[in-house]
């Protein structure tokens, strides 16, 4: 029967990012708890990715498991439309009270890509009683935003995932990739694309979309926070809304709670999703100031001109407003610098490795760039013989850990990173 499972979802069932044809291999996982995955043969394996940056508390955390338990015997979905309900209240009030005072107006959606995608119809509506409406979008090369086709306008045209789309979607500006890194001195260089861009075109951009400080599936690499500044102020130069991307970012995963606070500044448009829930079920918010939801919303056609079925979904909103809980009342902050901390101690040491390009390291992501590509296939099936849980992609291999991991947990990772990167067969070269 279980033999019989592989095979069905071999043939019938589509992952993420894969063929139907030659798909790579699928593990079965069958309980997790804390930072374990259990598979179908009952070994255990650490999971070193949160489920893609999600889950920051660990799997079965008993006081979001309580609390989704209380609320599916109330009611576990309504329709938002007309309606309200104390779940999606109490996590506003919560967001509210953990976002700087000008973000004010939530929209709760059902995933990241479509926190995105209302976004950018915000931006849209915004400009819609000017007499010449905005319609672009100003962003930076290598960025990720999502799956859905105006998220993947702003995605890298070239070197994404979704360049096969690129002669259908719509037209965005792109600015090149920031260069200075986080740490590295800054110079005013780096911004300068982007200034020309943004003069040139500012009659047109409806706002610019960024990913803060850290560009996720696009490579991975860390930019100055200053850049952040710089785009913070040229937008309101140009009086031009600011678009934060904190969908992977928010809630601690770069030392800060959001990490365009890093850079000190606030943008007019948040998008949040992942973490948000604390990896339990899918939820996103789209959160702007009192400013543009006035605008929208006293202009034809005087409303958003979205509604996703699930939006608000009171499930969601529960897990979601305790895991803000969890966040306001535990020692985080902490955790994440002890992960950071024990990460640069040990894995830095893999920097002048000939495989390997560049090591970069904040708060709880860890980022190995390799010169090659990386074998997923055999790589991926090395990493759960060593008993971690690690997906790389292109030529990168990456760490986003739970929050609750330990050290002995953590040097398991590294120790199994440390004999992948030794081994040329997980390499196409």
């Amino acid at each position: 029967m279980k033999k019989n499972n592989f095979i069905f979802d071999l043939q019938h069932i589509w992952h993420p990012y894969e063929s139907m044809i030659k798909p790579l291999p699928c593990y079965m996982v069958t309980e997790a708890s804390g930072i374990h995955l259990k598979l179908q043969s009952g070994i255990k394996i650490i999971d070193g990715m949160s489920s893609w940056w999600s889950n920051i508390h660990g799997y079965n955390n008993i006081e979001l498991n309580n609390a989704m338990k209380k609320q599916i015997n109330k009611m576990s979905h309504i329709m938002f439309g007309g309606i309200t309900h104390n779940p999606a209240i109490k996590l506003c009030k919560k967001l509210i009270n953990i976002l700087p005072k000008k973000l004010e107006c939530i929209f709760l959606c059902d995933s990241g890509s479509v926190s995105i995608e209302v976004a950018m119809k915000m931006a849209i509506q915004y400009w819609n009683i000017s007499k010449n409406p905005k319609k672009k979008f100003l962003t930076i090369h290598n960025g990720y935003h999502g799956d859905t086709f105006l998220a993947m306008s702003i995605c890298d045209p070239i070197n994404s995932m979704h360049s096969i789309y690129e002669h259908i979607l719509p037209k965005q500006l792109f600015a090149k990739q920031p260069k200075i890194s986080y740490h590295e001195k800054w110079n005013n260089y780096d911004i300068h694309s982007f200034i020309k861009l943004i003069v040139k075109f500012k009659s047109q951009i409806a706002a610019v979309v960024i990913e803060p400080i850290v560009q996720g599936i696009g490579g991975m690499k860390f930019y100055h926070p200053e850049y952040l500044r710089q785009v913070r102020l040229l937008c309101n130069i140009h009086h031009i809304p600011l678009i934060i991307d904190e969908i992977a970012t928010g809630f601690g995963r770069t030392g800060k709670m959001f990490a365009y606070q890093h850079a000190n500044i606030v943008p007019d448009i948040l998008c949040l999703g992942k973490a948000l829930t604390g990896g339990m079920m899918t939820l996103s918010a789209t959160v702007t100031s009192k400013k543009i939801a006035s605008v929208i919303s006293n202009s034809k056609p005087y409303r958003l001109m979205h509604g996703p079925t699930f939006m608000g979904n009171p499930l969601a909103c529960i897990a979601a407003s305790k895991n803000i809980s969890i966040l306001s009342n535990n020692n985080w902050k902490k955790k994440v610098k002890k992960i950071e901390k024990y990460l640069k101690k040990k894995l830095l040491i893999l920097s002048n490795h000939p495989r390997i390009v560049e090591i970069r390291i904040l708060g709880s992501i860890a980022v190995i760039e390799c010169y090659n590509f990386i074998n997923i296939k055999l790589m991926q099936n090395f990493f759960v013989n060593h008993g971690v849980w690690i997906r790389p992609f292109k030529k990168i291999i990456y760490l986003t850990p739970p929050y609750i991991i330990k050290y002995f947990h953590l040097k398991k990772i590294i120790i199994a990173i440390t004999h992948a990167i030794k081994n040329n067969l997980l390499f196409l070269i």
